[in-house]
């Protein structure tokens, strides 16, 4: 009852408090001069004041514009931000402006707002008690998106879209007219075309009908246009990719300033199943016993001109997309997989870094330039690794010379910073109907290794060698590919969480960091820890993006790195290539805000990329595990929520809930801080990266979700 009383007598002093500012017309006053307004002079009162005045500053009630004094946070009655739909139907609007605390809507205040939307919101009802802002959406500035994936729903007079969307409250009405041939139950892409005043549904149209629910090609392409990547090209654009000859003329050969490869030894070394191959490596020894390591790549830009519907197209899709079963290109397979790929005993077009290095893998010498190449022979990671094990096979001597500067290589990025995060990759096993019947946890060996060194060298040199070319205003405009140091609270969270399982992070500097981590990394490969510890790692990490501000890459401890090695599915790599080409050939600096807005259009099409690969993932998983109901796995707790506890089965990496309620033996809740759930009455924990048994109880394939019952003892 006197904590009570003391909120309550708080609440009327920080009214008191706030009505003094206003009074005065918001001049800055510290916690005395406050009190001297009220008439009060006693210590007690006093000292009760600056605690109102801290506690509400926090609040965002007061702000502290000097030392020692407040004054009141000017309130806007109109702010504009970004809908965050609940699962009840209400949303909170996050602010544009960082230091505005979210704003709740009622679902009678949304005025037709969707999940993602930019609107602008009245807020009224301002709260001294701490708690959230209200306000009313008063306009929708933009729509996140108008296009969604469904079922369809038909009876004879109407038809409704089920939104797969979870964040999607609303079922579309479409009438008849616009069913686009649409059947009952089929799955469909569907956009809105209008939403009444006063009606409860939008109305929509059927654009795309993407096949019958369940099937992998229908799902598959649910999740490409739920991310918003187009399922074919446009015919102009497939047009312009087969009027390009697929063999190499002898006056592209001849070009200016084109090195001739082709008597060199070259290999490409990719996944068994891959079409695209947009690196090679040559190799020569000289004669002063140093080596001669070219790293090709694919010569995209020779062939995609800027402005042109091949370009405009690459630009807009700015990346491949690799899903579980298939690639979706960024170029047309005439390209990606036939003109520009660098298939073997064949001349090929590439963009090269090229580098002389003696037996410590010292760089001795290094260029850059246009080249062709003529691949002697295509290894998958397989293959090479055999080699490398072997120690015989094709181009044995080659490729361990390779493997050895590789080692190399590698070491000395440790050494000066880098952080080594070897997550487990999934793969799939599946039939002939795209169907999982296996799941397994892919290896990465020395072959794998060795190219990433190589690719890694080439894209630090590239940077280097234009980032030196100008500095302040004289600055050459280039992509970089940038990755911020760690956000110290989302690191000091992880070092907390981490040193429950014995391991310790040292967050002084940043090499402290990164030394720490790869211990960690190190110790805890091929224990069951391994996954969460390194995801968790992973988010406690800023990520990295594409600007063409000259800032370093604090994962790879690099002071510049750019993408340059992978132009056939990245379209920053094709923009790195054109600059590269105009700045050898003695070109002006090129337009820095077109290739920073061009930069952060990459940057998310990346992400939503990634968001498309994981959800493939989790229909796999969900696919798999639907076959296996009532099957009991040993997992690890991923993750806990107020509703529930994620668990990843450690011999497939598939990942479900078990949600709290389903726990029967207590009443248990979500303690946020430590990572857990705790049973109230026997106190039992569950925390992060415990393990336990579970049972597969449920899959709703539709929302790619696998429900876990949680076997007790």
């Amino acid at each position: 009852m006197a904590k009570n009383k003391n909120s309550q007598f708080k609440l009327v002093l920080t009214q008191m408090i706030s009505d003094i500012f206003e009074k005065n017309k918001n001049v800055a006053l510290n916690h005395k001069q406050v009190a001297a307004k009220l008439n009060l002079s006693d210590k007690a009162a006093i000292d009760t004041i600056l605690e109102v005045l801290v506690e509400q500053t926090e609040n965002g009630l007061f702000i502290r514009p000097e030392r020692g004094k407040f004054r009141l946070k000017e309130q806007k009655v109109f702010i504009t931000g970004k809908v965050d739909m609940t699962a009840d139907g209400s949303a909170f609007i996050v602010p544009d402006d960082e230091f505005e605390k979210d704003i709740f809507v009622a679902p009678r205040k949304l005025r037709n707002a969707l999940h993602g939307d930019i609107v602008k919101v009245h807020v009224f009802g301002k709260k001294t008690s701490g708690r959230r802002n209200e306000g009313e959406i008063v306009e929708i500035i933009t729509r996140a998106k108008t296009d969604f994936i469904g079922v369809a729903k038909v009876s004879e007079r109407f038809a409704f879209i089920i939104p797969d969307d979870r964040k999607m409250l609303h079922d579309i009405f479409v009438p008849l007219s616009d069913l686009n041939g649409a059947k009952n139950g089929q799955k469909v892409q569907v956009s809105i075309t209008d939403w009444p005043e006063g009606a409860k549904n939008p109305i929509g149209k059927i654009i795309n009908v993407l096949g019958t629910q369940g099937e992998n090609d229908t799902e598959m392409n649910a999740i490409l246009a739920q991310y918003g990547f187009p399922l074919s090209f446009p015919a102009e654009v497939e047009k312009e990719a087969n009027a390009i000859p697929e063999t190499v003329s002898e006056a592209e050969i001849k070009e200016k300033d084109r090195k001739d490869f082709r008597d060199t030894v070259t290999f490409t070394i990719d996944p068994a199943d891959a079409k695209d191959f947009d690196d090679a490596i040559s190799f020569k020894k000289l004669p002063n016993g140093n080596f001669e390591v070219g790293v090709h790549i694919a010569d995209v830009s020779h062939y995609v001109k800027p402005n042109s519907a091949l370009d405009k197209e690459a630009y807009e899709r700015a990346t491949s997309v690799y899903l579980v079963d298939r690639v979706i290109p960024m170029l047309p397979e005439r390209l990606s997989n036939g003109v520009c790929s660098l298939r073997p005993n064949e001349d090929k077009l590439c963009f090269a870094a090229v580098f002389e290095l003696d037996s410590e893998a010292n760089i001795k010498s290094e260029w850059f330039g246009r080249t062709t190449i003529h691949s002697d022979r295509r290894f998958s990671y397989e293959e090479a690794q055999e080699v490398i094990e072997a120690k015989a096979g094709d181009y044995a001597e080659e490729i361990l010379k390779l493997n050895e500067l590789a080692y190399i290589l590698r070491d000395r990025k440790f050494k000066n910073g880098a952080i080594s995060f070897e997550s487990t990759e999934v793969k799939f096993k599946l039939d002939e109907r795209g169907k999982p019947i296996g799941v397994y946890v892919k290896e990465r060996k020395d072959a794998h290794k060795l190219i990433e060194d190589f690719m890694l060298l080439a894209n630090k040199k590239v940077a280097e060698f234009i980032a030196k070319k100008g500095n302040g205003k004289n600055k050459y405009t280039f992509v970089y590919r940038s990755h911020d140091s760690p956000n110290l609270e989302n690191l000091n969270n992880f070092a907390a969480f981490a040193s429950r399982f014995g391991y310790k992070i040292n967050t002084k500097t940043d090499k402290d960091i990164a030394k720490s981590l790869n211990f960690l990394m190190e110790d805890v490969e091929g224990k069951k820890e391994q996954n969460m510890l390194t995801q968790l790692a992973i988010r406690s990490m800023a990520k990295a993006i594409y600007t063409t501000k000259k800032t370093s890459h604090y994962g790879l401890a690099f002071d510049h790195y750019t993408h340059f090695t992978s132009p056939i599915r990245r379209y920053p790599d094709v923009m790195v290539h054109r600059l590269l080409a105009l700045y050898l050939d003695g070109g002006r600096s090129a337009n820095a805000e077109e290739y920073e807005t061009a930069s952060s259009h990459s940057s998310a099409m990346e992400k939503r990329a990634s968001d498309a690969e994981r959800a493939s993932i989790k229909y796999k998983q969900a696919e798999f595990l639907e076959g296996n109901i009532g099957s009991i796995y040993t997992g690890i707790i991923s993750g806990v929520t107020e509703w529930g506890m994620y668990v990843e089965i450690s011999e497939n990496k598939c990942e479900g809930m078990i949600r709290l309620r389903d726990i029967t033996d207590d009443f248990y809740v979500w303690d946020e801080k430590n990572y857990c759930i705790v049973g109230q009455r026997k106190h039992k924990k569950y925390q992060l990266g415990d393990e336990v048994q579970v049972k597969v109880k449920k899959v709703d394939l539709s929302k790619r979700q696998i429900d876990f019952s949680l076997i007790q003892d």
